[in-house]
């Protein structure tokens, strides 16, 4: 193509602009350009049900940089422009105004939207999900005015809502079809932990439940829920945590090899060999673990950037770091590494006080380390990692012995 190249990236959260840093940060000296159907700049979301709703973090300090930033280096971004169609034959991509871009590679960040509940009353007023700024704002919004939520959904964004509602007074009920919270992500052991949490905190946790309805007012207003079992709970504020699907339509769309998300190798590359694919809408290959994951965390969004730019550029780079996450709910604090599918461990072993919430859980699959969460406990997320990357068999008993650093396990043969 005549001229300088351009590089597009769809996606205007933290892994468009992480990439667009990256990019510049390896010496691309072309024309970046970052697409995003938001009119916000880029901004991180883990605040979003944390610090921001709370109130504790200010719009300015979830900005990924600060505005003048993108000028300084060059980077045009274009707000407000959702991307209706990508052409990988022609390598171009249309805008919804009808503007075309042409590119020589192009990243997807694309991101994920949290599903909807296919029940009457979803839409009313007051019933909300979380995923971007002015979500958090309403939320907030809502704590102001209401005095009983429902919470469906007990995953991570409900149970951190959940905690920051109940920080401002609102009565919370949280309304979940499996048997408790987390359980998918982290086995019974752990989610047992989570829900005596909230439960001491007195939010009224309901396991095992279906919500038929959403009831309103002749306003439109949110007034309950109707349960499966034929109850009902009265709420004036409804929010629906029940997951996120990734959004693949473009990628589809392209033509894209996509399944659970845009499927990428190890090198976060498409099925097109000038795509890419970054964040929350990647099924990437992870070497470590020998197969396809996709991890809807901030961690991934923040470090998978610097891969796909310099894979976009012609360089190797593999993505292989553990998936990581984190959470806040009252005075719980922790740190998860690894990857663990539900049923693919034999035994969790907890090391430190579980009752005091100062402990490092360990899931363990043929005596080898496959995941580990510290809670209030810091400093040793990192040898936690080495543990999970290093394979080796680890004997139980030492895991658990607080006498013993953990650090030294490393160096046992």
């Amino acid at each position: 193509m005549p001229g300088e190249p351009t590089f597009v990236v769809v996606g205007a959260g933290l892994a468009g602009a992480k990439t667009a840093e990256a990019l510049r940060a390896d010496g691309f000296e072309g024309r970046v350009v970052v697409v995003g159907d938001e009119v916000d700049r880029p901004y991180v979301r883990p605040p979003l049900s944390k610090g921001y709703l709370q109130g504790s973090a200010d719009r300015g300090s979830i900005d990924v940089h600060p505005a003048d930033w993108y000028a300084e280096h060059d980077v045009e971004l274009q707000l407000g422009s959702a991307v209706t169609s990508v052409d990988p034959s022609t390598h171009r991509v249309i805008r919804h105004d009808g503007v075309a871009l042409t590119y020589d590679k192009l990243l997807f960040a694309t991101g994920s939207t949290p599903r909807r509940l296919p029940v009457p009353g979803a839409d009313l007023d007051g019933v909300l999900t979380l995923r971007r700024v002015g979500d958090s704002d309403r939320i907030r919004t809502g704590f102001a005015r209401a005095s009983r939520m429902v919470v469906i959904g007990a995953g991570w964004i409900g149970l951190e809502v959940t905690a920051v509602a109940r920080a401002t007074g609102v009565d919370v009920t949280v309304l979940e079809a499996a048997e408790l919270p987390l359980l998918s992500v982290l086995g019974r052991e752990v989610a047992l932990v989570f829900a005596d949490l909230h439960r001491a905190h007195g939010v009224d946790l309901r396991f095992g439940v279906g919500v038929t309805e959403i009831t309103g007012n002749s306003s439109g207003r949110v007034t309950g829920v109707l349960l499966a079992n034929g109850s009902r709970v009265d709420a004036d504020l409804v929010v629906v945590g029940v997951g996120a699907s990734p959004n693949t339509e473009l990628a589809v769309g392209a033509g894209l090899a996509t399944d659970n998300g845009i499927t990428v190798d190890a090198h976060l590359r498409t099925s097109d060999p000038d795509i890419f694919a970054a964040g929350d809408v990647a099924n990437a290959f992870h070497p470590l673990l020998g197969r396809h994951i996709r991890v809807e965390h901030w961690a991934n969004a923040l470090n998978q950037p610097a891969v796909a730019a310099r894979s976009m550029l012609g360089l190797d780079a593999v993505y292989d770091r553990l998936p990581y996450f984190y959470t806040d709910q009252y005075e719980l604090g922790m740190e998860y590494s690894g990857y663990v599918e539900p049923g693919g461990y034999d035994e969790v072993v907890f090391r430190g006080d579980l009752q005091g919430l100062e402990f490092v859980a360990f899931w363990l699959r043929n005596q080898r380390v496959v995941a580990g969460m510290n809670v209030n406990i810091w400093d040793v997320n990192d040898t936690v990692q080495a543990l999970i990357s290093s394979g080796r068999p680890v004997d139980p008993s030492l895991l658990t012995d607080v006498s013993r650093p953990l650090a030294n396990l490393l160096s046992t043969g």
